[in-house]
C-alpha cells in the first residue's frame, strides 16, 4: 500500500474527509471542522480527485451512483453486509430486517446494524439508506440530521428527475 492522502471536501452536511493512496479511496467520513485542512495540491493521488468531483456532482443532483475504486477492511461478515448496502437503490430505503435478508441471514439484524456503523466509505456505501424496520431514522454514525438531509436530498433529486 502506498502513502495515504487525505482531501477534505466542503459540502452542504459539513467537511467531508477523504482518504486514500494513489490506487484507492479508503474512508470517507464527515468530520467536525468547520473549515477544510487538507486541500487539494499536486500530490493529491487521482482517486482523492475522482471521489471529490463524483461527491460534488451527487450534491449538485447530477450524480445517482458512483464508480470509484475502492479499498475497505472489514470481516467478511462486513463485507457482505457493506455490499449488499451497494444494491439499495438512489432514493430508497431498506431495513436492517431487509440487508439481512438480502445477505441470507434473516436473524442477523443487529450484526447488519453493527456491520452498517463500521463503514468507512460514508454517502459512496450507502449506510444512510438504512432505516427502521418501523420506518423511523435510526443510528448513522454520521449524525441523523446528516442521514435526514442525505435521504431528503435524495428524494427531492429523485422527483426533479421525473419531472424533466
Amino acid at each position: 500500500m502506498s502513502e495515504l492522502h487525505l482531501l477534505d471536501l466542503p459540502s452542504p452536511v459539513g467537511i467531508i474527509e477523504i482518504a486514500g493512496d494513489a490506487e484507492s479511496i479508503h474512508s470517507i467520513l464527515f468530520t467536525d471542522r468547520n473549515e477544510p485542512q487538507h486541500l487539494l495540491n499536486a500530490g493529491t493521488p487521482e482517486p482523492l480527485k475522482q471521489c471529490a468531483q463524483q461527491l460534488e456532482e451527487y450534491f449538485k443532483g447530477e450524480r445517482t451512483d458512483f464508480d470509484l475504486p475502492l479499498y475497505s477492511i472489514g470481516t467478511p461478515f462486513q463485507q457482505e453486509v457493506w455490499q449488499a448496502l451497494m444494491e439499495v437503490d438512489y432514493a430508497k430505503t431498506a431495513s436492517y430486517k431487509d440487508i439481512a435478508v438480502a445477505i441470507g441471514r434473516g436473524k442477523a439484524v443487529r450484526a447488519v446494524g453493527s456491520a452498517n456503523s463500521k463503514n468507512k466509505l460514508t454517502i459512496v456505501v450507502p449506510c444512510h439508506r438504512v432505516i427502521g424496520s418501523n420506518g423511523t431514522l435510526t443510528g448513522y454514525a454520521g449524525t441523523l440530521e446528516r442521514k435526514e438531509w442525505l435521504l431528503a436530498h435524495e428524494r427531492a433529486v429523485n422527483e426533479q428527475s421525473k419531472l424533466i
